[in-house]
């Protein structure tokens, strides 16, 4: 694990400790539980198995570590509902306060006024979190390779699709596939983020993506800025895209999404 992603980290399981202290684990899971048995349903991984398209999972993103703050007017829901009449299929909502400036309730205000598939988009360590995603309206999370050992990432995925959420599962390092791919996952992302340096390299996920089953579907992350680099990702077999900082920064949000999706 990288400095930075440990430092992450361990911040993170502070906060877990301190919001098991808020809400008891035995009342936020019954609460998750029941919605996942009443809750309305949305197929993230539907969402983007779109063959000969490719799909935007476009995020709602306000600050990061390496960018600092990104966008200083920032309404969650009027970014992801411009978002969505510009074509996104999903929208991933960062939920980590500290190093993002994320909340959970931000996620669940996008719940109440949009119906595309949401992504959580956070530091998952423990089931406690998924539950947290459960009842703020998740219909996916992301899972990441580099900060999970074998046994809880295959614990989380489990889990995961038990709570009737998505795993999507990110590695950077291509060491870290076997594990990805041994935990059952279909829906694999590959960050063209160095978590070491924070420098993104879009030829990232074009060097790995032979190594990738072509029975999963394929997300490329970070560093995705024009039509076409979307072009390529599409021409090397890339099903989805994730893209945030890019989008962010624009003033006009709907346009930016216009002009790196390119002509309908």
């Amino acid at each position: 694990m990288t400095d930075v992603l440990t430092t992450i980290v361990a911040h993170k399981r502070t906060e877990i400790a301190t919001a098991k202290e808020r809400v008891l684990p035995d009342e936020l899971r019954r609460q998750a539980e029941n919605v996942a048995a009443t809750g309305p349903k949305r197929d993230f991984f539907a969402a983007l198995n779109k063959p000969g398209e490719i799909r935007l999972i476009a995020e709602v993103k306000k600050a990061s570590p390496s960018a600092g703050l990104i966008r200083a007017d920032f309404d969650p829901v009027a970014i992801a509902a411009t978002y969505i009449r510009h074509g996104a299929a999903c929208v991933s909502v960062l939920t980590d306060e500290h190093f993002f400036q994320g909340h959970l309730d931000y996620l669940e205000k996008i719940r109440h006024n949009v119906t595309v598939p949401l992504l959580r988009k956070d530091f998952i360590l423990d089931e406690y979190q998924l539950w947290e995603a459960k009842v703020a309206g998740a219909d996916a999370v992301l899972l990441i390779a580099e900060c999970l050992d074998d046994c809880n990432l295959r614990k989380l995925y489990n889990a995961a699709i038990d709570l009737g959420l998505c795993p999507l599962v990110e590695f950077y390092e291509p060491a870290n596939l076997d594990r990805v791919l041994e935990a059952g996952a279909t829906l694999i992302g590959v960050n063209n983020r160095n978590l070491a340096t924070f420098e993104t390299d879009l030829e990232h996920t074009l060097r790995v993506r032979e190594l990738i089953p072509t029975d999963c579907l394929l997300v490329s992350e970070s560093g995705i800025r024009t039509h076409a680099d979307v072009q390529r990702l599409q021409s090397a077999g890339v099903n989805a895209i994730l893209v945030g900082e890019s989008l962010m920064r624009q003033e006009d949000v709907g346009r930016a999404v216009d002009e790196l999706l390119g002509p309908k």
